[in-house]
């Protein structure tokens, strides 16, 4: 594979003097595969050069864009992007599925008369969209393989797999928990089994494209806005035994000196913890080489039919607090969500035993009795799908110790509050997606 960066920079594009080195554009990544397969990760604002470099070969244009997300700093590019004018060309385009509308309608939003002169259906490129979950498809010979992010809005990151190589383009994802193992454990795991999943996601990769947008000293400040520290994908990398890590999504008040002694700080960390992981800054320009090895390709599957969860799914809200109740009932009801309430343990485990919900947002300091406990019983009750019920542990209990005794107890996933309410919707999709392909 051929990965070759036209946009690095997160957020907001920050062209001029001070980003020369490393980009100002948002992110767009080009990936070529066997047979010329051509892969578009992302289509930020560095989508408008690699448009006009595509367009200069003179010849159809036959190729597949892959989209994280649709925050605009991800797709601020389509409206600028050559080849998909061009009658002829073929585009196929995944997205993670979408929440309240298709995937083809979020992408028009940007595209309205009142924001462009050009509407989406005005293309003159053949355009086939596909809504993606977590799964695995191939494209030509390349096997995807996705996994959702935490982020506010629902993200998805792809892993590229061919010829015994794998690239992992994991951009807008933070930890799921501030508690993270000391660098100098190498065989510590975190404590949040999301974080334990994340770093097997990475495992083995000759090169993982990662979100680095903040640094440990400014990812306090910036928690819940669904980006993650340059040091702590430096542990993730290393602890998956990943080959090469490119820190990406660069803060657009990063300039390039300030990105040097970042650089400077993820390498002396990888280092330090004996990992020969080598570091780089993603640059715009840049291109990284990976030969095939001798390894046999995964077996690849092929792109079946995505399982879409009804909008009606049922989400009981367990929280003696009724201004959480409230508040979790104005962010969730837009959705289109069955919502129920219970104020106490009694009263939710016989709402949940009578209402068979498919996910409980549960509170734990609560009486008669408290959430651990609720969970402990509906993971022992007779009927096997309370057994398997997704509950999301929704609590003030911060600290390290909490958390491991929430998993200990058999939540799925494990939220603190505060809670910013666009991460708990994407956080419940993202579990109800899991659930909808795992009993289909």
């Amino acid at each position: 594979m051929r990965i070759r960066f036209w946009g690095t920079r997160g957020s907001l594009a920050k062209p001029g003097p001070s980003t020369l080195r490393y980009g100002g554009n948002t992110p767009c990544v080009e990936v070529t595969g066997p047979e010329d397969t051509t892969l578009v990760l992302d289509c930020g604002t560095g989508a408008h050069e690699l448009g006009q470099h595509l367009m200069a070969a003179g010849s159809p244009v036959r190729a597949h864009l892959l989209i994280t997300h649709t925050h605009w700093d991800h797709i601020q590019g389509i409206p600028f992007f050559a080849p998909l004018f061009v009658p002829g060309n073929e585009w196929d385009v995944y997205a993670p599925q979408g929440l309240n509308q298709r995937l083809e309608q979020t992408l028009a939003g940007q595209m309205e008369y009142a924001y462009f002169p050009v509407s989406l259906a005005q293309l003159g490129a053949t355009i086939r969209y596909h809504e993606v979950g977590e799964e695995t498809f191939d494209i030509g010979a390349i096997r995807v393989v996705t996994r959702y992010l935490n982020h506010p809005g629902l993200a998805i990151a792809y892993r590229l797999e061919v010829g015994g190589n794998a690239v992992v383009y994991s951009t807008d994802h933070e930890p799921h928990s501030s508690h993270q193992p000391d660098p100098s454990s190498a065989s510590a795991e975190p404590v949040h089994h999301e974080d334990r999943r994340h770093i097997e996601y990475l495992a083995g990769a000759d090169l993982v494209i990662h979100d680095a947008q903040y640094t440990l000293a400014e990812y306090p400040a910036k928690r819940t806005w669904g980006h993650c520290p340059a040091e702590l994908a430096v542990d993730w990398a290393a602890a998956g035994g990943v080959k090469r890590l490119a820190l990406f999504h660069h803060d657009p008040l990063r300039h390039d000196e300030a990105l040097d002694r970042l650089l400077a700080v993820c390498r002396r960390r990888a280092k330090d913890r004996g990992s020969p992981l080598e570091v780089f800054a993603a640059a715009e320009g840049q291109v990284v080489e990976l030969l095939g090895s001798a390894a046999a390709s995964p077996a690849m599957a092929p792109l079946g039919k995505r399982v879409r969860r009804p909008s009606a799914a049922t989400i009981l809200i367990v929280d003696d607090d009724p201004d959480i109740v409230h508040l979790l009932k104005l962010t969730l009801g837009p959705e289109g969500f069955r919502l129920l309430s219970a104020g106490d343990g009694r009263s939710a485990l016989a709402m949940a035993r009578a209402e068979m919900p498919d996910l409980v947002l549960l509170d734990w300091q609560m009486p008669h009795p408290d959430g651990l406990d609720v969970c402990r019983a509906l993971r022992a009750d007779g009927d096997q799908r309370l057994r398997d019920l997704t509950i999301v542990l929704l609590t003030a209990q911060a600290e390290e110790e909490d958390m491991a005794a929430g998993f200990a107890a058999g939540v799925t996933d494990y939220m603190t509050k505060p809670f910013k309410p666009s991460h708990v919707v994407a956080r419940v999709h993202a579990w109800l997606l899991r659930g909808s392909r795992a009993s289909a």
